[in-house]
């Protein structure tokens, strides 16, 4: 019987790659803004309809860049249901994550909490956009007004996403997307930083080159936060099929969402926009813990692979002092991702349903 992974990515036609990798060996240039970098941030920008956007090496780079642009460092108001990335970026730079519980349901973060942990030390919000969902931006641009408190956005999953048909990537003073290899729309590795202004955008690219402004002076303490001519071609093979990639990903999320919505012991994720979700991931909330581990433990035996993501619900880290997130530890316990990925097959889904479907 054939193994259905959690995940696979997606491979534009090689002939198409070559190409591009034909150029970068014409040119010998690999990294330092090359020319196919300049290229994928300008289509990204037009994709996502942001004006100010930044190729790095990686989402948990991007994180921590925008996180360096804050003027001063103290606490930041996240979410504890999210991959650990989110949380240790805040720890790399020097910030203490304070966690807010998440909506039952929907899984994102809980306005209502971030504004009640406000105070005199808080320094940024970072919510997530949680397996593409999207978060209730409004409430939180709200509060980020109302107390001059910037809102720097995990957007890892949500490339594609729109709220009330407009890009999500439009909120916020900073929002990062992973281009992870696992991710629906990758570049192998990398991340895009998006900026609320061009002032921003400057100051994350001289932040991500070591904090050049200049060929030999230097205005910030930067990193090595840059992406190569190689990350931006497989970007740039990819970006030809990105309406095809989310338009196939859409289709087997709703085939998943039509087959298991009255499926017993389960919860569906809740969307905060449907038009708009980008069908990243299928989430399933079983009604326990021991449902969700015998679930896990039948895959194994059925050679499908159900990832516990997220788990563990990120306040319950070892390595930080513990904050009270009962819903977020509730879910964490209780919640995998049903394998999904462009090649997967409508008669793989059906062996993933009826794997659910036996529970």
């Amino acid at each position: 019987m054939k193994r259905i992974p959690s995940n696979r990515p997606f491979f534009p036609n090689r002939s198409e790659f070559d190409k591009l990798v034909d150029g970068i060996w014409e040119r010998k240039w690999i990294t330092n803004q090359g020319d196919l970098v300049t290229e994928l941030e300008k289509k990204m920008g037009d994709f996502l309809e942001v004006p100010h956007i930044s190729f790095v090496s990686s989402g948990t780079t991007g994180l921590q860049l925008a996180l360096k642009c804050l003027p001063e460092k103290g606490e930041v108001i996240t979410t504890p249901f999210s991959y650990p990335a989110t949380t240790n970026a805040i720890i790399q730079e020097g910030f203490t994550p304070i966690f807010a519980d998440i909506l039952p349901g929907k899984l994102t973060v809980d306005p209502a909490v971030i504004k009640s942990l406000i105070g005199p030390k808080t320094a940024a919000i970072m919510p997530v956009h949680v397996y593409g969902n999207n978060c209730d931006t409004d409430a939180i641009d709200e509060i980020s007004g109302e107390f001059n408190i910037p809102a720097i956005y995990d957007a890892a999953h949500s490339f594609g996403a729109r709220k009330g048909g407009k890009s999500i990537f439009g909120k916020g003073d900073f929002s990062v997307l992973s281009t992870h290899a696992t991710k629906m729309f990758h570049t192998a590795n990398g991340g895009f930083v998006v900026c609320k202004t061009a002032q921003d955008r400057q100051r994350i690219d001289r932040l991500k080159n070591f904090g050049h402004n200049g060929p030999n002076t230097f205005e910030l303490p930067g990193i090595n936060g840059k992406n190569s001519e190689l990350h931006a071609a497989m970007g740039l093979c990819n970006m030809m099929h990105a309406n095809a990639i989310l338009e196939k990903r859409k289709n087997q999320w709703a085939y998943y969402r039509d087959a298991l919505q009255k499926q017993t012991g389960i919860e569906l994720l809740q969307l905060s926009d449907e038009a708009g979700y980008n069908g990243a991931y299928f989430p399933v909330i079983f009604k326990s813990a021991d449902l969700c581990r015998k679930a896990i433990d039948e895959g194994v035996k059925r050679q499908i692979e159900l990832r516990k993501y997220f788990s563990p619900s990120l306040n319950q880290l070892q390595y930080l002092d513990y904050q009270v997130c009962p819903v977020a530890e509730s879910t964490a316990s209780r919640t995998c991702c049903l394998p999904l990925y462009h090649e997967m097959e409508r008669a793989e889904q059906d062996r993933v349903i009826a794997l659910i479907a036996s529970l």
